[in-house]
């Protein structure tokens, strides 16, 4: 592992300032997060865990580099979009450019919610990843936690996917807002054809 993460770090090291390696991004997304939102599915995740809804986001090796003024411009101007929900791959492994563009998309109003294979705690210490606390501090809501196969839950009325983890409601604004379920499947045609497949068990083609 330890291996595995030195190779990561030199990876995002690659990465230029106010940038953000993603493996996809789509908007008006209904099952992310409360409302309609935008997704921002970054690139790269040491976990590996069995039955990862997106495999492909496990390399730290660039996929495609978005600058945060492009990404926040993005959601901003789409008006359907009420906020953008980090993904992955691991969002936290990106933290200091994810809350940049955090920091923009709340400036125009919109909620920030992030998903996490940490927990709270292990973001909150002194080994988190650099940059968490200041994304941390961005975010309305965080659901943390790895998800485990063998803690699934498949609940249409429950919001995560394994009862190992939790939502964070880190802005009492949303207290009442956990409406969404994590079991349902949403599909966006792009423009190319090509499909994003999203919600519980999700995947990207």
């Amino acid at each position: 592992m330890e291996t595995k993460r030195s190779q990561a770090l030199l990876a995002l090291m690659e990465i230029p300032p106010g940038y953000v390696n993603i493996m996809g991004y789509v908007d008006e997304s209904e099952v992310n997060g409360p409302g309609c939102r935008a997704v921002v599915w970054v690139q790269g995740c040491l976990r590996e865990c069995p039955s990862c809804f997106n495999p492909e986001s496990w390399s730290f090796e660039i996929k495609e580099l978005v600058s945060v003024d492009t990404l926040a411009s993005k959601i901003i101007s789409n008006k359907r979009n009420t906020g953008v929900t980090f993904s992955g791959g691991e969002p936290f492994w990106q933290a200091p450019a994810l809350a940049q563009l955090a920091g923009k998309v709340k400036a125009a109003g919109l909620s920030v919610m992030s998903f996490t294979g940490f927990t709270l705690e292990q973001l909150q210490s002194e080994y988190a990843p650099a940059g968490s606390q200041e994304l941390l501090e961005q975010l309305d809501i965080l659901i943390d936690g790895p998800f485990v196969e063998s803690l699934a839950i498949n609940d249409p009325n429950s919001p995560v996917s394994s009862s190992n983890q939790r939502v964070h409601i880190l802005n009492p604004a949303f207290q009442d807002q956990i409406t969404w379920a994590s079991d349902q499947i949403e599909v966006h045609i792009m423009k190319d054809g090509s499909r994003i497949v999203t919600g519980y068990r999700g995947w990207m083609e």
